[in-house]
């Protein structure tokens, strides 16, 4: 097995965002934003036009980290589920990473709803719990939920310590009272508790470096329109082109 060998550079650059992913944590738990279903999500519309299905569309002339940097300024307009928190609070911290120019070319035409993303956020995937680290995404499944609050199936979460998580909606807490949490929105008679599953994520720290940097594959810069749908279906993951 051939072990990567990183430089030195490459370790402060994820050190720096993954501290810049946990203050957009708690940024966005102090923001005034509210939890809310596809069905009741709202948003600025001096920068967001809300869809038909509850995402919010980045309005024409729009700069995206203009956007973006709004909801953690005026929080009470806005209103989304968990998963949609995760990706704002990701894109946040790679405003601060690579800076509003470069964030501004790459990450264009944004929509937020639910796990969709700018392909050029790139997220990985790891399944060991033992390797979830401060900074990562986390999800806590709820297998026996009440089936008329399908919101209630799990609660993704920013890991901030050892055991204390942002999770849209819960706010900040540890992994024992979010576990509560959704225990108590269990079909009646469940014994079945919630739990902290294996797998995080996290965004593509080299690739966001090389953004930064000024180095990117070829044609990267016209990517910076798609989207990615991250979706999760029991204990598998998809991920979706659109």
């Amino acid at each position: 097995m051939v072990k990567e060998v990183r430089s030195p550079d490459a370790l402060d650059f994820e050190r720096k965002m993954r501290e810049s992913i946990v203050n957009s944590a708690e940024g966005l738990n102090n923001s005034g934003a509210d939890f809310a279903t596809f069905d009741e999500s709202r948003g600025n519309p001096q920068f967001w036009t809300r869809t038909d299905i509850g995402g919010l569309q980045l309005n024409a002339g729009v700069a995206p980290s203009v956007g973006v940097k709004d909801i953690f300024q005026n929080g009470h307009l806005y209103a989304f589920e968990c998963a949609t928190a995760m990706v704002i609070v990701m894109y946040r911290a790679t405003i601060e990473a690579i800076g509003e120019e470069v964030f501004n070319r790459y990450f264009k035409n944004l929509f937020l709803w639910d796990w969709n993303y700018d392909e050029n956020l790139r997220l990985v995937t790891n399944y060991n719990k033992d390797q979830m680290l401060r900074g990562d995404i986390v999800y806590f499944r709820n297998p026996d939920h009440a089936p008329s609050k399908p919101e209630w199936q799990g609660e993704n979460a920013v890991k901030l310590e050892e055991d204390l998580f942002y999770g849209h909606g819960i706010g900040i807490t540890t992994g024992e009272i979010i576990i509560d949490s959704l225990n108590g929105e269990r079909v009646p008679g469940s014994n079945i508790s919630a739990f902290l599953t294996n797998e995080s994520i996290h965004p593509d720290f080299n690739y966001l470096q090389r953004l930064s940097s000024g180095y990117v594959l070829t044609g990267a810069e016209n990517r910076g329109s798609e989207c990615t749908v991250f979706s999760r279906i029991g204990t598998r993951s998809y991920i979706y082109k659109i």
